[in-house]
């Protein structure tokens, strides 16, 4: 992700079904959503991870990455040929616990973060 401003970043939208390794297992981005929130739209994805590498034993779990709102769509491409969108940062707490309530109810997850 570059930065553009405070508030602004260009996201790089990640493969949908690529495992990528990571230090203590891998994870995977199942699902790319477009979702309204007051007004406007938000874009989250949802993955999950498994911990089959650790000294400390075998687990997982399911999970949300919320991007951001969506400013400009999938405007350009990056080097690896990824999507790239500008999103704005969603950064008051209300906001944040709203979303984080009403994906956890419609994702059956309870681990959301936020870019």
């Amino acid at each position: 992700m570059l930065s553009t401003d405070t508030d602004t970043q260009e996201f790089v939208h990640p493969r949908l079904g690529q495992e990528v390794t990571a230090i203590g297992g891998h994870y995977v981005f199942g699902k790319e959503i477009r979702w309204p929130f007051q007004g406007r739209e938000i874009l989250y994805f949802v993955g999950y991870a498994v911990l089959d590498s650790t000294c400390c034993g075998v687990g997982g779990c399911a999970y949300v990455l919320v991007a951001g709102f969506i400013r400009k769509w999938k405007y350009k491409k990056n080097d690896n040929d990824c999507p790239v969108s500008q999103i704005e940062l969603i950064q008051a707490r209300l906001d944040q616990q709203q979303i984080r309530n009403s994906i956890q109810k419609k994702e059956m997850v309870y681990q959301v973060t936020f870019n």
